[in-house]
């Protein structure tokens, strides 16, 4: 192999068996890759995977473990370069990003010619990537995107083959750009580019010569910034020389690079003035960063301050940057220091000596050498965890090696987080419950001191007196959030990092499976098997299929970043609804404010907990136990919550709609239900009988999809009444902790409350109570699995939802089936229905027609984290689940076959 050349070999490419994809194309090329990125290697394994052959990839080697440039010496092209390419036979070249190292005389070879990728939408911005992406944020420009063109003699002048765009968002950088758009959309187009030639249809447009710019990259002393500006124009400045060659401003005497850029849209923070040549105004240290203001008055906060020589400081440090003591090293530090040591020369190896001054990028390292650097010593100290800022905040190896003991010895972690635990010994074991606000990372008291009691409803006593949030606290959750979001880490990680701390959550979550099984049972009177494997296995499910979503680009869209959410959960699975509202909220990089319902606060409190300890920063997540009427009402009106989440009842959603329109914030609302569960004398009547069960019983009945109506066809119908009521006397009803508990208690007493009253209007509406209606006799909120027939329409039971354990069966003529759906859909409500019959052409017919977001057929409560969840008419909009983009909807409707198998049926506007 030519010390000039990397050729990835002429190795044929072979399909796989049954792979229709690969034949969608009419033909296939031999191509020569050109450039060397890791935008280059996705390019590469795509095109080969459609089944075009890659004769040949032509990379930039290493001379002396720094890149070399390939192709010419002294303006001259190489021949051995130029033999070793014209050997392979490529028919296209393709460089999948801007490259000018092979010489014209070769890249005009090729029977096609040659196309290239340019992150610009030509002919706006010619020259250097870099640039491109930097001019394109200095100018405020509103749109991004990047050009596919054939080379011509000056490689970016030829005619445009394809161009692609996106939005710029207001804090977007280089970084954003490029991670968001420009790399996955730039792959996904590079390949169609090939396809479009191999069928003979790529277009040749010229590219007009009015408005193109000619540039390089910016020079350092011309980035300056320019002070009397507004501050939208000093942000757009600051971003846009983020990575080269970084603005600046003189500080003391010395010119200061600034980086990290965000506009502040906030009071003026307290801080300490630091005067800055030009400015007409001080900036202001704060804890966030340095605060410059524009001349229209508005804020800009920078996160990084680097000096002359090199040294890189958060700005919030600007000033105790001198304040640190040099560290004595023990034997152990010493001898990491020199394995560092070792490892820096293994990748500086251009340097003799690595010197306590030797600066790790003024010696030639790159941004890839920092990910090889820290693998290097996470494989060798797998205790010390390091991220690339650090290097970036300490480039001369002594400093590095300080910063690198510091942590080994835990000196930078954030204080640790103190809880006041009501601990309690239950289901053989030991339960810690938080029970205070979780506001801004830490567990505080209401701000006005109040609390209230949370009751187990297994047998009335008193779990905890849990903190009830005042209107102040949710002011300070709202603004902590905020903060979050606008100004703190979480706005600034990367997408992969944020899946990776979802991750470390459902790990937790999973780990301590029992103790919020415990807390779920006790707090809400769910059966613990059915907790352990429902409210919380779900709920770990959840968070894991999100934290998936995380890097994927349709997860990243935009319009999916909402700024601050506000979360309002039920009392009928805690845990699982605050994970269903509030993954896809953390994936898509928002904050969140959640109210658990005041009878169930416990598990929310101790997932906060757990958010705490998986190192989630301080903001991301904030809990307020308290009133639904003050606290979520105030969430629902707070000007700076953007979107709010809400699952409960209907008139409560009505109010929420209403107070949203303060300013115009986002909603979604899975509201009431009166699912309609249709049996037919066709069906497998034993399974029918044990899933109708379960359509209604499951969960002591508080569940949003349960059977609030079922229609037994005339034929079947007593038979199957009697095998219900066979079944209900089989259930055991008692202490959910109890694994052989079928039934436990409702969630609280006024709610147990309303049961009987529900039952009593049925009776005297004439509806036959076959079995039930009463409260069971013993302590705690215990009622009966209750079971009405001869229900018809205009009853109030037939209409409203119980949202317990009641059963109320209507019966219809064999074989009407349209007006068996008639009667179904008189409704107001749209969440969930079920259908039961041998026969599939029935049971699709009835799907299609029926009104709700889900149809199951002879199965029932499937739900699945990838399957989204929401309904229609008063049941609420917006789904829940699945995938974290979606079209605009009219209509999903997921048809569960059987246990095993899914239909999703999609209705698109």
């Amino acid at each position: 192999m030519s010390s000039v050349l990397r050729c990835k070999g002429r190795r044929q490419w072979k399909s796989s068996k049954g792979t229709s994809h690969l034949t969608a194309y009419q033909h296939k090329l031999k191509l020569a890759l050109i450039g060397q990125s890791i935008f280059g290697q996705e390019v590469y394994n795509k095109l080969r995977k459609e089944g075009h052959k890659v004769v040949g990839v032509f990379t930039v080697p290493d001379k002396n473990g720094q890149a070399d440039p390939l192709g010419k010496s002294k303006g001259k092209p190489i021949q051995e370069v130029v033999a070793a390419y014209k050997s392979v036979g490529a028919e296209l070249n393709v460089l999948p990003f801007c490259t000018q190292f092979i010489p014209m005389d070769v890249i005009d070879c090729p029977k096609h010619g040659s196309i290239i990728y340019h992150p610009s939408i030509l002919p706006r911005h010619r020259g250097a990537s870099a640039f491109f992406m930097s001019r394109t944020l200095i100018q405020g420009d509103k749109k991004a995107g990047f050009t596919i063109f054939w080379a011509d003699d000056g490689l970016d002048t030829g005619p445009i083959l394809l161009q692609r765009e996106c939005d710029v968002g207001q804090n977007d950088t280089v970084d954003d750009l490029y991670n968001r758009f420009l790399f996955p959309e730039g792959i996904k187009a590079m390949v169609e580019a090939v396809h479009l030639i191999a069928d003979g249809k790529a277009p040749r447009i010229p590219q007009p010569k009015e408005g193109a710019t000619y540039e390089g990259i910016q020079k350092k002393e011309n980035a300056e910034i320019s002070w009397n500006q507004p501050a939208a124009a000093l942000h757009n400045w600051i971003r846009g020389h983020d990575k080269v060659p970084g603005a600046w401003a003189t500080i003391d005497g010395q010119v200061v690079t600034f980086y990290g850029s965000s506009l502040l849209d906030a009071s003026v923070p307290a801080g300490q003035e630091l005067a800055i040549k030009g400015a007409s105004r001080p900036g202001l240290v704060t804890k966030n960063g340095l605060v410059v203001f524009g001349n229209d008055g508005k804020m800009v906060l920078v996160r990084n301050l680097q000096f002359e020589d090199g040294k890189m400081i958060p700005a919030s440090k600007y000033f105790s940057v001198d304040e640190t003591t040099t560290l004595e090293l023990t034997e152990e530090e010493k001898k990491m220091a020199e394995d560092i040591r070792a490892i820096w020369k293994g990748i500086l190896s251009n340097v003799a000596v690595i010197e306590d001054s030797t600066d790790f990028f003024k010696s030639g390292a790159s941004s890839m050498h920092v990910v090889r650097m820290l693998e290097e010593i996470k494989q060798k100290y797998s205790g010390l965890q390091l991220q690339n800022e650090d290097v970036y905040m300490a480039t001369k190896f002594a400093d590095f090696i300080q910063m690198a003991v510091r942590k080994f010895r835990g000196e930078d972690k954030e204080e640790e987080l103190v809880i006041d635990y009501i601990s309690k010994n239950v289901n053989n074991m030991t339960v810690n419950m938080p029970y205070q606000c979780f506001i801004n990372g830490h567990f505080i008291n209401a701000d006005d001191g109040k609390t209230y009691d949370t009751i187990n409803p297994a047998d009335g006593s008193i779990i905890a007196s849990v903190s009830s949030a005042s209107l102040a606290d949710v002011d300070k959750a709202v603004a902590a959030a905020k903060e979050a979001f606008e100004n703190g880490e979480w706005g600034r990680m990367n997408a992969r990092e944020r899946g990776r701390l979802m991750y470390r959550l459902a790990d937790l979550m999973e780990e301590h499976q029992e103790e919020l099984a415990t807390i779920e049972s006790i707090d809400s009177g769910a059966v613990y098997t059915l907790a352990l494997k429902t409210h919380v296995g779900m709920s770990v499910q959840t968070f894991r299929y999100f934290a998936g979503w995380c890097d994927k680009i349709q997860a990243i869209s935009s319009r999916l970043f909402m700024d601050v959410c506000a979360i309002v959960i039920p009392w009928n699975y805690p845990l699982m609804m605050l994970a269903w509202k509030s993954a896809a909220c953390l994936a898509a990089g928002n904050t969140l404010v959640l109210k658990p319902a005041q009878v169930t606060p416990l598990t929310s409190l101790k997932f906060a907990e757990l958010s705490a300890k998986a190192g989630f920063p301080k903001g991301v997540i904030n809990i307020l136990p308290g009133s639904g009427g003050l606290v979520g009402q105030h969430l629902s009106e707070h000007p700076d919550v953007r979107k709010v989440g809400f699952t409960g009842s209907t008139p409560t959603g009505k109010q929420i709609m209403k107070s949203a329109a303060t300013n115009l914030k986002k909603v979604s609302l899975e509201l009431g239900g009166k699912s309609p569960l249709i049996i037919f004398n066709d069906c497998e009547l034993d399974r029918a009988v044990k899933m109708g069960m379960g359509a209604v019983y499951f969960n002591k009945g508080e569940n949003c999809i349960a059977a609030g109506r079922l229609f037994v066809e005339e034929s079947i119908h007593d038979e199957f009444v009697r095998k219900v009521v066979e079944e209900i006397k089989k259930m055991k009803i008692g202490d959910p902790l109890d694994r052989s508990t079928d039934h436990g208690p409702q969630n609280h007493k006024a709610h147990l409350e309303k049961l009987l009253q529900y039952c009593e209007t049925g009776v005297k509406e004439g509806a036959t109570l076959v079995y039930g209606g009463r409260q069971v006799r013993r302590p705690g909120f215990f009622m009966e699995p209750t079971v009405f027939t001869d229900v018809e329409d205009h009853m109030y039971i037939a209409q409203e939802e119980s949202f317990g354990p009641v059963m109320v069966i209507s019966k219809f003529k064999n074989g009407d089936v349209d007006g068996v759906l008639r009667r179904a859909n008189t409704t107001e409500y749209g969440l969930a229905s079920g259908v039961f019959t041998k026969d599939i052409s029935k049971a699709l017919y009835i799907s299609e027609k029926l009104e709700a977001g889900t149809v199951f057929i002879n199965t029932y409560n499937k739900t699945d984290v990838a399957a989204p969840f929401g309904g229609f008419k008063q049941s609420g909009f917006g789904k829940d689940l699945g995938k974290l983009f979606s079209p605009s909807l009219i209509s999903h409707l997921t048809v569960q076959i059987n246990e095993e198998t899914t239909l999703p049926v999609v209705q698109c506007v």
